[in-house]
Order: structure tokens, then C-alpha cells, then sequence
């Protein structure tokens, strides 16, 4: 059975809103975003209840202005999950200038660990807030696209959007 969705207090809830990259996918847990990721289905979570709430309703508008260029960050309150090694890394991702990129290697030496470039890469691939944390501006040390959990396609469409703005 789902935990209730209390208002916009919400327990946890989800919601998913369709754009131009696929289907954004938002959850929320105690007033603060748990998860946004991208989907090229919606996935349907049994344990969870489909609500929009006025929180997952701000995160999208966010998104949504992102996309269209019109946004450069944003005011999201993130429930922050992971390791500590994940934390760090996801930290430094949140200090790239809209626009620029660092590689692995970048991360890694800013997190005071310059042979964990690998770690970084799955620190990246575990990143719950897609686009809000911008694990998509990490490139590889050849200026290529390298890794993405939503596609290199939607990695290179971000970067566009930051390219324009």
C-alpha cells in the first residue's frame, strides 16, 4: 500500500511531466526533492502515490524555464542521499558555471582524490537530481562526451540549451 501523500507536507509522492527531453520524473519525501531523472517511459511506482504537489510543481517550472533557456539555476530544496564520496562529488558538480564543463579528472582533483575519476564517473551515474545537479557538464579529459544516465543524446541537448544562454 502507498504512503499517503499529506498536502504539500508530503510523506513522498511523485509526479512526472512530459517535455521536449523525455519524461521528466519528480519525487518528493518530508518538503524536499528526492529524485528527478528522465525517462523515456513513465515508470509507474507502486510503493509511492502519483500527486503533484505545489514542491514537485516549482521543481518543474524550474526545469521547465531551464529547457527554454530562460533559467540558470535554481532554488530547489534537495533531500541529499548518498555516500559521502557521492556528496562531495555531486558538491563540486553544483559549483560548474551554467555554460562550462570540468572533466573527471577536474572533479576528482577538487575533491582531493585526483586518481578517482572512475569513482567520480559512478558518483555522476547515481546523481538523483539530473539536470539540477549538473552531472552533465562533466566531459572526458578529451573534451568528448563520455557517461550519462540519460543518454549521451540528452546530455548533448543540455549543453546546447547552455550553449544558446
Amino acid at each position: 500500500m502507498p504512503k499517503k501523500c499529506k498536502k504539500d507536507n508530503a510523506i513522498q509522492c511523485y509526479y512526472t511531466y512530459v517535455t521536449k527531453l523525455g519524461i521528466v520524473h519528480i519525487e518528493q519525501k518530508d518538503n524536499k526533492i528526492t529524485k528527478i531523472k528522465i525517462e523515456k517511459e513513465e515508470e509507474l511506482i507502486k510503493h509511492i502515490q502519483k500527486k503533484e504537489t505545489e514542491l514537485i510543481k516549482n521543481t518543474y517550472q524550474q526545469i521547465k524555464e531551464y529547457l527554454e533557456g530562460k533559467r540558470k539555476d535554481f532554488q530547489i530544496p534537495l533531500k541529499q542521499q548518498g555516500t559521502k564520496f557521492q556528496q562531495k562529488v555531486w558538491n563540486v558538480l553544483l559549483q560548474i558555471p551554467y555554460g562550462e564543463t570540468k572533466s573527471y579528472k577536474q572533479i576528482a582533483q577538487a575533491i582531493g582524490n585526483p586518481k578517482a575519476c572512475r569513482a567520480v564517473g559512478m558518483a555522476n551515474h547515481n546523481n538523483p537530481y539530473i539536470i539540477v545537479v549538473p552531472c552533465h557538464r562533466v566531459i572526458g579529459q578529451n573534451g568528448k562526451l563520455v557517461g550519462y544516465a540519460g543518454g549521451l543524446d540528452i546530455k548533448q541537448q543540455l549543453l546546447e540549451i547552455e550553449k544558446q544562454g
